[in-house]
């Protein structure tokens, strides 16, 4: 019998092998091993430590932004949007058709309209009155 542990803090190595085994069923039901990182970093000029950007990946003809930050002080000069065309420019170049994310309401939903992404679904959370914005955006 195979044993179920829960956790709050699973390793990188845990996550790294579900990852693993996720893409090899993938690669095994379509075909296509096309599963890459995509990550455009906002790094500081003086330690070159990262302080800022966007991560995702692209598999299957789609890009998925997990996280995106810019710290306050980067805001409202064209470096967001600068950075979301970046990466979808990439995913277009290795084949992606369309791209998704989700945000909370309170984050950025405005920005990822302005950006030319659409609301396909909202789901409630906490605190109350909150919700997870799902967007999505054609890339062809």
């Amino acid at each position: 019998m195979h044993l179920t542990h829960l956790t709050d803090v699973p390793t990188p190595a845990d996550i790294a092998t579900l990852s693993a085994a996720l893409d090899r069923f993938n690669v095994e039901a379509t075909g296509i091993d096309d599963r890459r990182p995509l990550a455009v970093l906002i790094r500081d000029p003086e330690s070159r430590e990262p302080i800022g950007g966007l991560s995702g990946r692209t598999s299957l003809g789609l890009f998925f932004v997990d996280l995106f930050y810019l710290p306050p002080a980067l805001r409202g000069n064209g470096l967001g949007a600068a950075i979301l065309r970046e990466a979808e420019n990439e995913a277009r170049a290795r084949g992606c058709r369309a791209a998704v994310l989700y945000t909370i309401s309170f984050q950025a939903p405005d920005f990822y309209r302005k950006q030319g992404w659409t609301v396909f679904g909202e789901v409630p959370c906490d605190p109350p009155g909150t919700s997870r914005v799902f967007l999505r955006k054609e890339l062809v």
